[in-house]
């Protein structure tokens, strides 16, 4: 998964640049998430996400894995982001999603993580807000608490990123096509993985005791629950068509992380 998917300029942030940058989320804060059906996510938002999204994994035969939860079901359209860019109440929020507009990445020149935001984000001013820097360049506490996250965001998508690839290691993993029609419309969903049931009962008992010694039995049990959250994704899709959204049938799932 690319560190700036949904920034469209991000800048490693600065404490002389952006000494008097405040942030104050905008009305519109989601809008950068509006045009993906896949969000990355972390085995331990599992538990919460399961149940309003189905949980799969994204990957290529010979490449890394990771997790995602569909948040649509057509091609660039998250159906949890109406036309105001605000995600639907009462439904889970990724972190990944709520990590905007800060991110902790690789930059071009360097393998040492640094913290960057999106300099387009409507909600930076000097104006109003929440500092990010005193009057002497310190960090306030507002930036500590988003650095933070930040930190346990990217140790969760480690560990995340090690139980994707560990389960395709074990061969649990299949490809899963999904094929749906609805109103005469057919909409396919591809790129998928999900364990496989009769797999994961036929492995060894080391094996089963290595999943369970390590959390990811619970996690496995929870990706497999998820997927009970799909009905609920089609009659937000319903209810989308009915109200005139006609965007292309598709999918294209994207792939890979912590409640905080």
């Amino acid at each position: 998964m690319a560190d700036f998917m949904f920034y469209e300029r991000p800048v490693a942030l600065n404490r002389d640049q952006h000494r008097r940058l405040r942030i104050n989320p905008a009305s519109n804060h989601f809008a950068f998430a509006g045009k993906t059906n896949a969000v990355p996510i972390a085995s331990t938002e599992f538990p919460e996400a399961a149940r309003d999204y189905p949980i799969v994994f994204v990957g290529e035969e010979g490449g890394n894995f990771g997790v995602a939860a569909l948040v649509g079901l057509r091609d660039r359209e998250n159906l949890l982001v109406d036309e105001q860019g605000r995600w639907a109440d009462g439904v889970y929020v990724p972190a990944f999603a709520r990590r905007y507009p800060f991110v902790l990445a690789r930059t071009d020149e360097s393998e040492t993580l640094t913290v960057c935001i999106d300099e387009v984000y409507p909600g930076l001013s000097a104006d109003a807000g929440e500092a990010l820097f005193d009057e002497q360049g310190a960090e306030s506490p507002y930036l500590q608490r988003a650095l933070e996250f930040l930190r346990l965001f990217h140790d969760e998508a480690q560990r995340t990123s090690t139980f994707a690839n560990r389960l395709k290691a074990l061969g649990l993993l299949v490809p899963k096509v999904i094929n749906l029609e609805r109103n005469g419309e057919r909409y396919t969903l591809q790129g998928l993985w999900m364990v496989d049931p009769e797999k994961l009962a036929g492995i060894d008992d080391e094996r089963a005791l290595e999943l369970f010694r390590s959390g990811y039995l619970n996690w496995i049990h929870a990706h497999l629950q998820s997927m009970g959250s799909l009905p609920r994704l089609l009659q937000r899709l319903d209810s989308r068509v009915a109200a005139g959204s006609q965007t292309p049938g598709g999918i294209t799932a994207e792939p890979s992380p912590v409640r905080h």
